[in-house]
């Protein structure tokens, strides 16, 4: 599937380049993302994204729009037991392959809709962990090994075209696929996480 995706994506970039009727632009912002599924006191992080763009008017309503991002996100975990507190943050980077339709409902309103492929670049824990005598024990370490290296999602959102050159838009990412793999391949454990994201851009088109 993967595979079968990037040759997608080539094939479409080729199109592009031959295409009459398609801008290209950068784009950046704000991310705050989190994971769902089997995990416990989970909260969001503020991240980043940034990349570029190319936009395909098929219509003067309709268009297809691919990315490629880099990605920020990630989540926070704190858990207070008994005799403990326990603070960890989860910091992940993804090179993000977004492809959406965009529709325009009206002039320079679009709302947008499509899948996206994201290759994991890195994961890293910060934790500390504090017992109820104030000792203090604190790490960070690298968690590449218990995050699966692809990752796929759905997106929707809308945007709002300011100019012909500056846009603006908000984005949610639904992931579809577990992200988690155990790095004990004697754990059996059919734990499944999800990558969520909330973005806010900025973009420039030439």
């Amino acid at each position: 599937m993967k595979k079968k995706f990037l040759v997608a994506i080539a094939v479409m970039v080729f199109s592009f380049t031959n295409a009459q009727n398609v801008k290209f632009g950068v784009k950046g912002g704000i991310n705050l993302s989190t994971f769902t599924g089997d995990i416990e006191n989970v909260s969001s992080k503020v991240g980043f994204q940034a990349g570029g763009f190319a936009e395909l008017k098929l219509s003067d309503k309709f268009s297809i729009q691919p990315e490629v991002l880099y990605s920020a996100q990630g989540a926070k975990i704190k858990e207070n037991g008994e005799t403990y507190t326990y603070k960890e943050n989860i910091n992940t980077s993804y090179l993000n392959v977004p492809v959406l339709a965009k529709y325009y409902i009206v002039n320079k309103f679009s709302v947008e809709a499509g899948p996206q492929i994201g290759f994991l670049l890195g994961a890293k824990s910060k934790w500390e962990e504090t017992s109820s005598e104030g000792e203090k024990y604190s790490g960070n370490e690298s968690v590449k090994d218990s995050f699966k290296s692809v990752d796929f999602g759905l997106n929707v959102g809308a945007g709002y075209d300011f100019t012909e050159n500056i846009s603006a838009g908000v984005r949610y990412n639904f992931g579809m696929s577990n992200i988690f793999k155990s790095s004990d391949p004697l754990d059996s454990s059919d734990s499944k996480i999800h990558n969520n994201v909330i973005s806010l851009s900025v973009g420039y088109k030439f």
